[in-house]
């Protein structure tokens, strides 16, 4: 699945979810980094 994370005030990082994490961050991959961050919230329109 691929998600949406926040690492900084303005930057976002889109990737392959890793692993979710027991304080509530999310780690995602981009080619050979990981990164960790909160994810962003998904809004979907009806």
């Amino acid at each position: 699945m691929i998600k949406t994370i926040e690492i900084g005030s303005c930057v976002l990082v889109q990737g392959l979810v890793v692993r979710d994490l027991p304080n509530g961050q999310v780690a995602v991959r981009v080619g050979e980094q990981t990164f960790v961050g909160r994810a962003v919230p998904t809004h979907r329109h009806s």
